[in-house]
């Protein structure tokens, strides 16, 4: 007997007949068939069973007659024993199968960003009013340890290795073409060229329609290396290395065989209609020599004309790790904390595997101060940056810049329902099938990624002002301006910040 059958639906839809002038908009809005129309009674109903939150029907219906609540019914009440955790069992028992998720981490863990606050200038040291006065959000990501040489005329000679440069210190994260769709992929390329920042390709190679944006654009090697050949990496501005996934840390990738369509499985060079697993580990690499190994490599097949940046997960002993990393000859490291969005992963090492960005940044450019190889690499925070707040804490807390993925989901429709891994996304992002790729218009898209990254500028601009800090430089691992309230003197500790009041 299938598990599904002891459950009760997570969510009901409400409707209000006096409202519902049966259009059916919502039944041909739902990937999910969770709507349909009976003729003889010349009313809509709905299939609760198969509804996911994702709201498509309550946007669209013209006359507001739709509502989705979370279902109150609940088995006897069991703090050991909750609704969700029974449920498990259920579909489990039901299946024999691993449980599968999307998007990132919801358990009610701590947030750290919202347990620091930000200092102020007032009297002696004078805030700064970014509308009149100059304001430079702009980062070069790369080695910064070059020495100084001259010519002969005495000039600064420019030894520097090759650099990323940004307008505002944020990229989008890796989001593979086939996990996300062409639209979503082609609006991500166009922010990043009109912004002057990037976007990363994940580890699904890049489609041959997308190479004209290659200035703009990060490639991923990842495990699995598909669609990884020369011209893909001759066209990127930089090359990451992905040994790690916040949402999925000590995992390999998984894209189900109905998202590798003609498209997808020319692009990642893989056959069509089988599933994509990347294995957990590279199999070539097993040591920091190893990864120095591929490091160079990547290096010597590009000219050196390119960043390496290594990707990892947050994870207890990730501050050793980096520091290998940032002795390997990569210019760039990439952390990525446990609330990291996923097309897909298992729930269980989803919810439980991982540290939060915030533990793992500080103990990080904590370890590489303390070494003095900070400026070996440049520091990349990911995994639930959802606001120019959080970027602003991130830097000072040592980022040199942050990689966003959610909220760039989240401005292009993505209402968070969390079944990305099903393939049937309503808004058009995780998704390849065409009737619902097309719901999203990369021309509104781009548009406004555009305007979400440009509004986190100025935000950015008005908080450091307010700090009485003119560059982002000047705010990278200035933890002096972060102050901490509610956490422990263990939490402090390891975030290298006072105590509010302090």
């Amino acid at each position: 007997m299938n598990g599904t059958l002891f459950i009760y639906p997570d969510y009901e839809v409400v409707r209000d007949y006096d409202k519902c002038i049966a259009c059916r908009v919502c039944e041909r809005q739902c990937a999910n068939e969770v709507h349909s129309y009976d003729p003889d009674l010349k009313k809509m109903f709905a299939d609760n069973t198969k509804c996911v939150n994702c709201h498509r029907c309550v946007c669209l219906c013209p006359t507001h007659a739709l509502k989705i609540v979370k279902s109150d019914n609940t088995y006897k009440i069991n703090a050991n024993w909750d609704n969700q955790t029974i449920n498990e069992v259920y579909r489990q028992a039901g299946t024999g199968g691993v449980l599968l998720s999307s998007m990132g981490n919801p358990k009610p863990y701590p947030v750290y960003w919202d347990k620091m606050l930000v200092n102020a200038s007032q009297v002696t040291n004078p805030s700064i009013d970014p509308l009149r006065e100059p304001m430079e959000t702009a980062v070069y990501l790369g080695k910064k340890n070059a020495g100084i040489e001259r010519d002969e005329n005495g000039r600064l000679k420019d030894t520097l290795p090759p650099q990323l440069k940004l307008s505002v210190p944020v990229m989008f994260s890796a989001m593979s073409y086939g996990s996300i769709s062409y639209n979503a992929h082609e609006s991500l390329a166009r922010a990043a060229e009109e912004l002057g920042i990037y976007y990363n390709t994940g580890e699904g190679g890049l489609h041959k329609d997308f190479y004209k944006y290659g200035k703009n654009t990060i490639v991923q090697v990842a495990s699995g290396r598909f669609g990884v050949f020369k011209d893909y990496l001759e066209t990127a501005a930089a090359i990451e290395i992905k040994m790690g996934q916040g949402a999925k840390p000590g995992i390999g990738g998984h894209l189900p065989g109905s998202k590798i369509t003609d498209a997808v499985s020319t692009t990642r060079m893989i056959p069509k209609g089988v599933d994509a697993i990347s294995p957990a580990p590279h199999h070539d690499i097993y040591s920091i020599e190893d990864l120095r190994q591929l490091v160079y490599s990547l290096k010597e097949a590009t000219d050196y004309k390119k960043p390496v940046i290594v990707k990892i997960a947050a994870v207890h002993n990730c501050a050793a790790i980096a520091s290998g990393i940032a002795r390997s000859g990569a210019d760039i490291i990439a952390v990525d904390g446990f609330r990291g969005g996923t097309g897909a992963a298992p729930t269980r090492i989803r919810d439980n595997v991982g540290i939060p960005i915030e533990l793992a940044l500080a103990s990080i450019d904590t370890r590489l101060r303390e070494e003095g190889i900070r400026d070996n690499v440049s520091i990349v925070a990911a995994g639930s940056i959802r606001s120019s707040t959080d970027l602003l804490k991130a830097i000072a807390l040592g980022a040199d810049a942050c990689y966003i993925g959610t909220a760039a989901l989240l401005s292009l429709g993505c209402h968070l329902c969390r079944s990305c891994h099903q393939g049937k996304c309503n808004w058009g992002i995780a998704t390849q099938r065409p009737e619902l790729v097309k719901r999203l218009n990369p021309e509104i898209g781009y548009r406004r990624l555009v305007r979400l990254v440009t509004a986190w500028k100025h935000e950015l601009q008005e908080m450091m002002g307010g700090m009485g800090i003119n560059s982002v430089e000047a705010l990278r691992g200035n933890r002096l301006m972060l102050r901490g309230i509610g956490l422990t003197d263990r939490e402090l500790s390891v975030l290298g910040i006072r105590h509010a009041g302090e």
